[in-house]
């Protein structure tokens, strides 16, 4: 989920040190919990969508904690599990913590072996917000929305292929849920991350695919890609006459790429709450703001208590979709 990266590159550790004389300011008015700095663990390859994000909003979560430090550590594979294997080994102590998204709770349905259990080997924070899915497709396909790409592809049932970012990750099920909304069998083109994904489909390699708004919007405006739909809820202001794939007959598409911030099980309540008060606060400020806007991402930042709901329903949700899609890794 995953779920959206611009490029997976190999293991890579960037830290990121902004506390320091800066923020003595902050600091003199807001006792700090902990001096030691706390490892923010994105299960993603750097210059990918949760990283950007988290890289945008980390001066100001710094800020937000009282000058505490934060290190941005990248750890890429396995859709996420690298990462997500870190974070819920860690003590829970408060200083490792991690940036998921929709592939945490994916995983265990595509994958036939887990090395830990999803939802109870860690401690929801917040879910923070989400970055819109959009269905786009080569210009070279007679096909301005969402009904005249259904009609296309079931006049030619081999005559296309859908791409993703892997196989088993949430783009992938994003495409096979507009594939199962459409009524159409389309063959899938798995891709070792969103860059060559994009690539190809420019080139006209693969037709179809659904990626994260912000990785292809030069594309979009510049007419290498061409907008069928917003896969989510809501229309997005930088495409306000692109509609939803609801409001083009498609009810039960309805997927983005959240991303939520967690910590190792067992994390105590009073940390959990100081935690989430800082992130709230971080995402708040104007400066998180603005970046925020800049990459369509719709922040709404959610209580542990309701971020934990929320992380059952949609394993239970994906569950169900891949199991309709066939969808198995080793």
């Amino acid at each position: 989920m995953q779920a959206t990266a611009i490029s997976f590159q190999p293991h890579r550790r960037a830290a990121l040190w902004l506390a320091g004389l800066a923020l003595c300011g902050a600091a003199a008015t807001t006792v700090r919990a902990n001096d030691k700095p706390i490892r923010m663990v994105l299960p993603v390859g750097a210059g990918s969508g949760v990283d950007t994000i988290m890289r945008a909003a980390a001066p100001q979560l710094i800020k937000a904690l009282g000058g505490q430090s934060v290190v941005i550590e990248n750890l890429p594979g396995a859709g996420g599990i690298t990462g997500a294997s870190v974070i819920v080994r860690a003590p829970a102590d408060g200083l490792t913590l991690g940036v998921v998204s929709n592939n945490h709770v994916v995983n265990p349905s595509v994958f036939k072996k887990m090395p830990f259990d999803a939802i109870g080997d860690i401690t929801p924070i917040t879910v923070v917000g989400a970055t819109p899915f959009v269905l786009v497709v080569n210009p070279k396909i007679p096909a301005k929305n969402a009904k005249e790409l259904q009609a296309l592809l079931k006049a030619k049932p081999d005559g296309y292929n859908y791409a993703s970012s892997g196989n088993g990750t949430i783009i992938h099920l994003a495409g096979a849920m507009f594939m199962e909304a459409a009524g159409v069998e389309v063959r899938h083109i798995p891709y070792k991350g969103v860059g060559p994904m994009v690539t190809d489909m420019m080139s006209g390699q693969v037709e179809i695919g659904v990626v994260a708004l912000p990785a292809v919007q030069g594309q979009l405006k510049s007419g290498a890609l061409r907008a069928i739909g917003i896969m989510g809820k809501q229309r997005v202001p930088s495409l306000p006459d692109l509609p939803t794939m609801a409001e083009q007959g498609f009810p039960d598409v309805d997927v983005a790429g959240w991303f939520a911030v967690v910590g190792p099980a067992k994390l105590p309540p009073a940390e959990v709450k100081r935690l989430h008060a800082a992130v709230v606060a971080a995402f708040a400020m104007p400066e998180t703001k603005e970046a925020m806007a800049k990459q369509e991402n719709i922040i709404n930042p959610m209580t542990p208590e309701a971020s934990l709901q929320f992380f059952k329903t949609e394993q239970e949700r994906y569950a169900r979709l891949v199991k309709k899609a066939g969808v198995t890794v080793e």
